[in-house]
């Protein structure tokens, strides 16, 4: 794999992680409106943290190459669900809306198929085959 590739899974990761670590931090900031919006599509507001988690720490264990599959997976099943019950409305902004979401879920099942690459703890992970490797990996 060329340092090229390598910085392409790498940036990758970060661009469509970057995402999810945003909107979670935003959602932070704006609990109660976001808890409203949410109720007003018939979410119940308590979600919000169990949301707002998954997205801070999905996307950064994206950026660090953590668990991808798995992490990749949850955030892809996550976006199409948000999709269908934020998204569904027949106006243009929220088709757009909605179509982004299943693109962004393309690529996670595309991530998630993948793997992380050669820049990532996972790929470090699996070079490690003995507890003690950690400390002699290079």
């Amino acid at each position: 794999m060329t340092v090229i590739e390598k910085a392409a899974d790498l940036t990758g990761r970060i661009l469509i992680a970057g995402m999810f670590v945003i909107a979670g931090v935003s959602k932070i900031g704006t609990f109660a409106g976001t808890q409203g919006y949410m109720a007003s599509a018939g979410v119940p507001g308590a979600l919000l943290p169990a949301v707002i988690a998954l997205e801070v720490l999905g996307g950064i264990a994206l950026i660090l190459g953590y668990r991808t599959s798995i992490v990749a997976i949850a955030l892809a099943g996550f976006t199409v669900v948000a999709a269908f019950l934020f998204h569904g409305a027949p106006d243009q902004m929220q088709q757009t809306m909605f179509m982004k979401n299943l693109a962004i879920a393309g690529g996670l099942l595309i991530l998630a198929s993948r793997g992380s690459g050669s820049w990532s703890l996972d790929a470090r992970n699996t070079q490690l085959s003995r507890p003690g490797d950690v400390l002699r990996y290079p």
